[in-house]
């Protein structure tokens, strides 16, 4: 029982324990004697920027519970509906999410130790990055649990099974002050600048983000204006390129976490990239994710002339192609073809025809709906099935977005809102945003529709970045999105005779999109032109909110579980 609770309960006997059970070897550092000098400071927070504690940041982890997101005929807990108390990655994410806590409250707690060995100055700088670190962690606890215990000194194992749940508006109080503090202490940039330690632009901006995500929409406004202000970010040219691993320390991000292959960081691909290419293609953008990209006149493809099924690519937002590879084109070295006919394919490298392994036709585990990743991927994937790209948590387009968005809520629509829009599209089309008759500039105010637009520009422009399942939650959805099936192709012999063969290929059909940017396959499926990969469910009387892990209530009676679990 005692190795029990020093392994639960918010993370925090890991602090705790090493003073009360004396486990500490002489050679490492404890809180007792650590904390007594500048270095041993930065070393602490750097402790904070380990990738486990940004997780669900990482890896494409929150994609997996989204529309975005198809899996051959699996899909996780969330779109099952059967998330429970015992859920493993709920338990993760809280334990670990409290023990980031819990190492940064032990930092803020013990800078009085460095008082006149080093100047107030820095000494604040610690405090502002420790209660960044402190508030972004907060945020992610209120957004998925609501009211979660809230502590802000060292706890004795007494005092932390004594914590029941805090009412997350005053945690959003607490939350605001931190970050207000980290604004006026943390420096716009440091002296290598780089993003590996948190600014003043990165404490405005993740307020914003947590402002918006709890529906405080002037905070959001002016938090997010006050971080555009500071005129030290902008859009990168590129947005293909800002994805690749090549592509480091840009000034469209504010902050993430960089990865190095040669400091042994780095990350697995070999799930996310074509099968011909040498990857295993089992998890694919959906065809949901598909459809919601607009065409180049702004307009969604049940609306726009422009839209044509038999080439789905075509007259797209530019996004679209970044997204997913498009058929027909060179990807990783091959052309793309997911046609049930196209049993070979060229090599570029080679010029050699060789078998195609992206059709259902001769590779039964090809992707269920033909799609494969774009975004992200580049040819250092092949070397190893690794790559060190960035774990991007924060970059100017969200804030820009962000700005626009609370600004419509609040109904103050103005000609800042449209061109914080409008420099998001028209970085996608490479053109400046005052070229607007080149790419589809917003140009609509009236709020219920600007709404959508926003919505759907959210959607394609932080596709596969872990962005939607929280507008999933927030803009009260994910009962529709996440009760939808889950589409993809017939199996090679019906599709041949019922779609390729008919000329309907790729898409036999036009699903509506609804002002939501939620495309409606039903019809198609209903003539028997697609098939059911796997039926999606979703409570909306208790999944909008995450179960308190079980074995927290199990020792500690003062938890009170969420309803429904």
């Amino acid at each position: 029982m005692k190795n029990k609770i020093l392994i639960s309960l918010l993370g925090i006997m890991f602090f705790t324990s090493c003073a009360k059970l004396d486990l500490n070897p002489l050679s490492e550092g404890a809180s007792g004697n650590w904390y007594t000098d500048e270095s041993e400071i930065g070393m602490s927070l750097n402790d904070l920027y380990r990738e486990y504690l940004w997780n669900i940041e990482a890896n494409f982890e929150m994609d997996r519970f989204t529309d975005d997101w198809t899996q051959r005929q699996t899909t996780s807990a969330v779109n099952l509906g059967t998330v429970a108390s015992d859920w493993s990655f709920s338990s993760s994410l809280w334990a670990n999410t409290y023990k980031g806590i819990a190492r940064a409250n032990t930092i803020l707690n013990n800078l009085d130790k460095v008082a006149g060995k080093i100047t107030q100055e820095k000494i604040k700088q610690f405090e502002g990055e420790a209660r960044f670190m402190r508030a972004a962690l907060y945020s992610r606890l209120i957004f998925l649990y609501g009211d979660v215990p809230y502590y802000s000194d060292n706890l004795t194992i007494d005092e932390a099974f004594a914590l029941g749940r805090t009412d997350k508006k005053q945690i959003l109080a607490k939350i605001y002050d931190d970050f207000d503090f980290a604004i006026l202490n943390l420096p716009l940039r440091y002296a290598s600048n780089t993003y590996k330690h948190a600014t003043k632009g990165a404490a405005l901006a993740f307020k914003a983000r947590t402002a918006l995500y709890m529906s405080d929409w002037a905070i959001a406004r002016d938090a997010a204006k006050a971080c555009i202000d500071l005129s030290v970010y902008s859009l990168y040219p590129n947005f293909r390129q800002y994805f690749l691993s090549k592509t480091k320390n840009t000034d469209e991000t504010i902050f993430a976490l960089p990865r190095s292959q040669e400091l042994s960081s780095s990350w697995a691909t070999i799930n996310f990239y074509s099968r011909t290419a040498g990857g295993s293609a089992v998890a694919q953008p959906s065809w949901d994710l598909f459809c919601s990209f607009p065409c180049t006149d702004g307009l969604p493809i049940d609306e726009s002339p422009l839209y044509d099924p038999r080439n789905p690519f075509k007259n797209r937002d530019p996004r679209c192609a970044m997204t997913i590879v498009e058929f027909g084109k060179e990807n990783l070295g091959f052309i793309y073809d997911p046609n049930p006919y196209s049993l070979t394919v060229l090599n570029v490298a080679t010029s050699l025809i060789q078998k195609n392994k992206d059709t259902r036709s001769v590779d039964t585990y090809a992707a269920y709906n033909g799609l494969n990743l774009k975004k992200w991927v580049d040819e250092d994937w092949l070397v190893d099935n690794t790559t060190d790209f960035d774990i991007i948590i924060m970059r100017y387009a969200d804030v820009l977005l962000m700005y626009a968005e609370a600004t419509i809520e609040l109904n103050v629509i103005d000609a800042s809102t449209l061109n914080a829009i409008n420099q998001v599209r028209a970085r996608a089309y490479a053109v400046n945003v005052s070229s607007t008759g080149v790419y589809p500039a917003v140009t609509e105010t009236n709020q219920a529709k600007l709404r959508s637009i926003l919505r759907i520009e959210r959607r394609v422009e932080f596709a596969w970045e872990n962005r939607r399942y929280y507008d999933l939650i927030r803009w009260k959805i994910a009962e529709k999105a996440l009760t939808r099936p889950i589409y993809g192709l017939l199996d090679p012999a019906a599709l041949k005779t019922k779609v390729v063969d008919k000329k309907l290929w790729f898409f036999p059909g036009t699903p509506q999109i609804d002002e939501d940017g939620i495309p409606d396959f039903k019809p198609m499926f209903d003539a028997g032109l697609i098939k059911l990969l796997i039926e999606r469910k979703w409570d909306k009387e208790r999944q909008y909110l995450w179960p308190v892990p079980s074995k927290e209530i199990l020792i500690n009676s003062h938890l009170v579980q969420n309803p429904g679990y």
